[in-house]
């Protein structure tokens, strides 16, 4: 009898791209961080694609946006969307359609359960995400019965109703979270970010809210060096691994 392959090395990031981008383009920005040669057998990434939607599914009609908005559903276009977009700018208001965000969590817990079962721990899969990557990670998160290694938000907002709090096991409330919001974010509010961890803080979680008073919906190096640095010492991953730093923060241009 043949015998059973070793469990996967290291630690398992989960990264979910904002509306609008790809796994491909998330990825060249973040795995970088994880590129180091003492890395290779240690941490594994994965950076998946959403589905596309027609725009005509996003229904925001903000009167900045609207002649876009008619311009693009008239030509058919389509973008990557893990649920639709109710409005723009989000708010800490901001209601989304649960069905369509219980659906994406479905599919991210799939790919949770599929790395469980090949053997890694629920406590070194890490669940993070962009914008509209970051909310449906912080929801993944929170409707997960385990307890994973932990949960980082880049300019993301909590998309579910307060009532699903009795929905969160205590194994959930026990994962970690890491925020990252720009205060000057025109397309996820920071009081959505804000509010989003005091709301994580209500149920009893961890969550380490980074703010940035000049930036605005994008990702920098200082954040994804802390962001890197987090993930490490989770997994018992000592010391300081040098990075290719970009030039220039990245500018994500998704409808959110």
């Amino acid at each position: 009898m043949a015998a059973a392959p070793p469990p996967p090395a290291g630690g398992f990031v989960l990264f979910l791209h904002g509306s609008g981008g790809s796994g491909e383009e998330i990825g060249a920005e973040v795995a970088p961080y994880f590129a180091a040669p003492e890395l290779a057998s240690s941490v594994r990434l994965s950076f998946p694609t959403a589905p596309t939607v027609p725009i005509a599914c996003y229904g925001f009609n903000l009167l900045c946006c609207f002649a876009l908005w008619m311009l693009l559903k008239a030509r058919d276009v389509v973008i990557t969307a893990w649920f639709g977009i109710s409005e723009v700018p989000i708010t800490a208001k901001t209601v989304r359609d649960e069905k369509e965000v219980l659906k994406a969590v479905e599919y991210v817990h799939g790919l949770i359960d599929k790395e469980i079962a090949s053997g890694t721990s629920p406590s070194d899969i890490f669940v993070c995400g962009l914008s509209q990557g970051g909310a449906l990670a912080i929801a993944s998160v929170l409707l997960y019965p385990k307890t994973l290694g932990g949960c980082v938000v880049f300019s993301g907002s909590v998309p579910l109703r307060k009532t699903f709090a009795d929905k969160v096991s205590p194994e959930a409330r026990k994962t970690p979270v890491l925020w990252f919001h720009g205060m000057a974010d025109g397309l996820v509010l920071f009081e959505a970010g804000h509010a989003g961890c005091a709301f994580l803080e209500e149920l009893g979680m961890t969550c380490e809210f980074k703010a940035y008073p000049t930036l605005g919906h994008s990702m920098i190096d200082e954040e994804l060096q802390y962001f890197q640095q987090w993930i490490l010492n989770r997994l018992g991953i000592s010391g300081i691994i040098e990075t290719a730093r970009p030039s220039s923060p990245s500018q994500h241009k998704d409808l959110q």
